[in-house]
């Protein structure tokens, strides 16, 4: 069974449908079955230690080494009630996708 979450942000708020097993640690808002909880944390503070890991995985590629003409990262983020917004994992393992791409320069 999953719940409706809403974060707030500067001038709104997110809602968002979380896992059942993921709401512990939220504060209801609403009443009765179709209530909202409410996220204790706000949105862009949940996904700060996201943007940080993406930030360092990017720097990782980005030497002079490799070198890419372009970078492409994918993962998928889960909000939890006690971690805020983490890396969703794919089976056992948290699921980062890296595509490096270079473009041959005409000679």
């Amino acid at each position: 069974m999953s719940e409706l979450v809403r974060w707030e942000m500067d001038d709104e708020s997110v809602v968002m449908e979380v896992a059942g097993q993921d709401v512990s640690g939220f504060q209801a808002v609403g009443m009765g079955e179709g209530g909202v909880l409410e996220a204790k944390g706000r949105f862009e503070e949940s996904l700060r230690n996201v943007k940080n890991a993406a930030t360092k995985t990017l720097d990782v590629f980005r030497d002079t080494k490799l070198n890419p003409d372009g970078i492409e990262l994918e993962f998928g983020v889960k909000f939890t009630a006690a971690a805020g917004a983490v890396i969703a994992k794919a089976s056992s393992e948290a699921h980062f996708v890296v595509k490096l791409t270079w473009t041959r320069q005409e000679r």
